[in-house]
């Protein structure tokens, strides 16, 4: 699998970029449906109050159009998917938090525009994908004091944020 290693970094940019390319980047040649959520799984950090709970992960990840069900199909097409970040744009960058500011002070919120590239043994298709990450980050009282971490992800077009 090509997995995406989870940075351990107080750059919210760094980490946006690094969870986008994770979502989209999987290689049921060398990995499993479940192998492949759990890696994701264990950059998802749930926030004391679980406004951001386990349930959305899975929607958002199944809106990149893999759940386990297609994922065992593409298994016996040996498919694989990477991603590359095309641009980052993060809090007043976005018109959305511009009009509505994150509720607390180091909650992030970037739009990673990925370029996408969908492989199997017969076919090859590349294509442009927003994902809207959310980082907490020092010096929130819910996130670690050296570092940020993923709270959320959106890839359903409707909540995409620009």
């Amino acid at each position: 699998m090509s997995a995406v290693d989870e940075p351990h970094t107080t750059d919210y940019r760094k980490l946006s970029e690094a969870a986008a390319t994770a979502i989209y980047t999987w290689d049921a040649r060398t990995a499993s449906y479940s192998e492949v959520y759990s890696r994701l799984r264990d950059w998802w950090v749930v926030l004391p109050d679980a406004s951001n709970p386990l349930s959305v992960l899975v929607q958002e990840f199944e809106a990149t159009g893999v759940n386990a069900g297609t994922y065992a199909s593409l298994t016996a097409l040996h498919a694989r998917r990477s991603a590359k970040a095309q641009s980052v744009l993060c809090d007043g960058e976005l018109a959305k938090v511009r009009e509505h500011p994150a509720p607390w002070t180091g909650l992030h919120v970037c739009t990673v525009t990925l370029g996408v590239v969908d492989q199997s043994d017969s076919d090859h298709n590349g294509y442009v994908a927003p994902v809207s990450v959310m980082v907490n980050c020092p010096p929130a009282t819910t996130a670690p004091d050296d570092h940020c971490v993923l709270v959320a992800f959106y890839a359903t077009p409707g909540r995409i944020v620009y």
